[in-house]
Parts: C-alpha cells; structure tokens; sequence
C-alpha cells in the first residue's frame, strides 16, 4: 500500500512539474502583471488618490459651513436667571447655538487654491506614468537579458556537441596510432572548460529570471518561462530616427516633462494665492440662538418649553470685512518666497528637458554604436566559422596540433557571443529610442 501511495504521489509531482514547466509568459503579461502588482505602482495610485481628496477639498472649501452648538449648566445657589436677575434657586438651563458663514471674496485664493490642487493632482498622474514607463524599461531590459542568456546557453551546448565528436574521432586515430595520446588529453581539458562556461552561463540565465521575478513581486516558487519571440533582424542598411527628431517629440510627449511643466504652472498660481493675501477679504455670518430655563424642585409655575423656545430665540446675520493693514512684512515675504519657488520649478524644468535630451543621444549612440558592432560582428563570425571549419579539418589529418584546434574553437565562440551581445544590445537600445517617441515596448 505504501508503495503505492508512493508511486501515486511520484506521478503527481511529475505530473505537476511538467503542467508547471509548460508555463510561459510573453513579455506583454510580465509587463500587465508587474503594472497590477509591483508595490512601487500601487504606492504611486494611493499618492494620486489623496492629491485628487485634496483637489475635492479645495472646491468643498467654497460652501458655507454650518456649526451647532448646545450646553446643559446645572446652577446651585445664589444665580443669574433667565430674566437676569440674580437669585438663591436651583436651575437648569439649556443653551443652544447654530451658525453658519461663507466667504464672499479673498483675492480669489480659493480659486486659485483650486487651481493649484488640480496641476498638482495631474503633475502626479504624470509621475505615476512615468514611474509605469520605468518599470516596463526595466522588465523589457531584463526579459531580454533572459533571451540573451539562454542564446548563449545554446551556444555553449553547441560547442560542447562539436568538441565531444572530435573527442571521438581523436580518440579513434589514437586507437590507431595516428595521434599521440596527448592531443586527446588536451580536446578533453578544452570539453571540460567549455562544460564550466555552460554551467556559468546557466547561473546567468537563473540570475536573469531571479532579477525579473523580483520586479514582477513574484515568489520564485511561483517561476515561469520567458516565449521566445520572433527578434526583428537586423541588417547593415537599416536606418535609425535621429536623436533630435526624437527628443522634438519626446518633449511633447514624456510624463516626466508634462509633471515638471505642472508644477511650474501650479508654482505659479501659488504666487497668485500669495497676492491674493494682499486684498480684503470679505464674509457673510448667519447665527441662531435660544435656551430653556428651569428651576429644580419648584411649584411657581414656569414657562412651558415651547414657549420659552418661541420667546428665546434670536437671530441674527451680518458681514465681516477684514483688511490687511500690518502683518510683520508676512504677506511681502510670502510674495518673494513664493517667486522664488517659481524660479526654482522653472530650473527644474529645464533640467528635466537637459536629461531627457541627454539620455535620448546616449540612446541613440549606444544603438548605433551597437549596429555597427553588430555588423563587425556579423563578418567575423562568418570568417572565424570558416577559419574553424579549415583548422578542424587539418586537424584530422593531423596537419595541426590540438593547441591550435582549441584556439581556432575559441576564437569562434568568442565571436558568436559578441554576435549575440551586440544585436541583443541593438535591439534594446532601439526599443528605448521608439519608447521616447511614444511607441510601446513590444518583442
């Protein structure tokens, strides 16, 4: 029974595994998932949901308020009753308030209030895209780190496949005394080496998937595979947007130059709000007011409690003007801080279109740099394969030495990472230059 339940349990898990390997993920899921679930993200939504309570405040700030107020007094003794006249008695009384106010005019701060909350709310939607936008860059950055990796993998095995045959054919002309034993000793110390560059190559890939994992916010428990997806080719002609053409567009486009354009209009009206101080401000007052008197243990008759609500009512309204006169020079340095926290958002903002402009021509150098590597790398690697077909077949007629062989094999595989590594690199790099212009990451 025992045995059974163990077999049982075996193909389950096997079973699982092979459901579970089967798993894949495009790069536009990782992306829609790390958008729903990376914390940074959802973080960047609370910030934008209390900037638009703020801007909800701003414009509830133009109704009138309205306030109550009641008060029960117990008096003992010697006491000023309802009728202002001090006498010894026991009372009560009930006191009760409401009022109401609403501002009429106040330089139109509160207008301006408004309109400052507003530019800040949507400077913040601009952060929350471009906090988005960085996190695709990086998923993107890091789902093509994983493609190169395992590219290399292969390329590794592929090596290893060619060496171990050769293994085999040397091995049978030392059979046969053609070679000495040492040049069999020597491919196999190369085999060796290569299966040490296989292993680190596969901790490469790991190191890859554990890094897109942790911007995903997703347990290693939960793993997945990356699809392979068709990679644009590359050839030697293709032509590039030029770095200026893109940054023209880019500066229309970015959230990071829509937040900072903002906010330098948001410093602004908070200038108007500074000015707005200097002005009278003007409000209207409502109030009503009544109390209820009684005295405790008593047999005099008393007003009844609806009449003394009908006799002690009051009402009144009334505006209140307040004018700035002298306020220890608060409003004037208020004034000139607020100027300068204007000059400030404007540097900002000139600093923000410097690094955009910069990290485009970083881009679009790196891209090019990468074509051009590429396309080096590309000839190399037809005549290094060429080179290597030309040594490998010497090398069966024993015309060269296994140390030849070897550094032929390695000139080959050194070519085809570099291969790889620049059109990887191009692909990126160009991926960022079409972001900048507005075009989705997509593979």
């Amino acid at each position: 029974m025992k045995n059974l339940f163990a077999l049982f349990l075996g193909l389950l898990l096997n079973f699982s595994t092979t459901t579970f390997a089967q798993s894949s993920w495009s790069l536009q899921k990782c992306i829609d998932y790390a958008l729903e679930n990376n914390i940074q993200i959802q973080q960047q939504k609370l910030n934008n949901q209390y900037y638009q309570n703020q801007v909800s405040q701003a414009k509830s700030d133009r109704l009138p308020n309205l306030n109550a107020n009641l008060s029960n007094n117990y008096s003992f003794g010697r006491s000023l009753n309802a009728d202002n006249v001090y006498e010894s008695v026991n009372s009560t009384q009930l006191n009760g308030y409401l009022s109401s106010n609403l501002t009429l005019f106040n330089g139109l701060t509160l207008q301006n209030t408004i309109d400052q909350y507003e530019l800040d709310f949507q400077a913040t939607m601009q952060d929350f895209e471009k906090a988005k936008d960085d996190l695709v860059l990086n998923i993107a950055a890091s789902y093509l780190e994983i493609l190169f990796a395992e590219e290399l993998v292969e390329v590794s095995n592929a090596q290893i496949e060619v060496t171990q045959q050769q293994i085999n054919r040397t091995q049978q002309l030392v059979d046969a005394g053609s070679l000495a034993r040492g040049a069999l000793l020597e491919i196999e110390a190369q085999l060796a080496q290569e299966e040490l560059t296989l292993v680190n190559r596969e901790n490469s890939v790991q190191l890859a998937y554990l890094t897109l994992y942790q911007l995903l916010e997703l347990p290693i428990s939960e793993s997945f595979k990356v699809e392979v997806p068709k990679l644009p080719e590359i050839k030697a002609n293709v032509t590039m947007a030029n770095s200026y053409d893109v940054f023209k567009n880019a500066i229309n486009v970015r959230p990071e130059i829509k937040a900072s354009q903002l906010r330098v209009e948001s410093a602004r009206k908070q200038l108007e709000i500074a000015k707005g101080n200097r002005y009278p401000s003007l409000s209207l007052g409502l109030n009503y007011n009544n109390q209820y008197y009684e005295i405790m243990n008593s047999d005099l008759p008393q007003k009844s409690f609806d009449d003394q609500l009908k006799s002690n009512s009051r009402y009144g309204m009334g505006l209140n003007l307040s004018i700035p006169i002298f306020n220890k020079f608060q409003i004037k340095n208020g004034i000139s801080n607020a100027k300068l926290q204007v000059a400030d958002y404007e540097y900002r903002l000139q600093s923000a279109r410097n690094v955009l402009r910069k990290d485009i021509e970083q881009a679009y150098t790196n891209a090019l740099a990468a074509l051009n590597r590429y396309v080096s790398s590309e000839k190399a690697v037809k005549s290094t394969e060429e080179a290597f077909r030309y040594t490998e077949e010497k090398f069966n007629v024993g015309m060269v030495n296994s140390v030849e062989y070897n550094q032929s094999k390695n000139n080959l595989t050194v070519a085809q990472s570099e291969l790889l590594q620049a059109r990887y690199e191009y692909i990126f790099r160009t991926k960022i230059l079409d972001f900048y212009n507005g075009i989705p990451i997509e593979l």
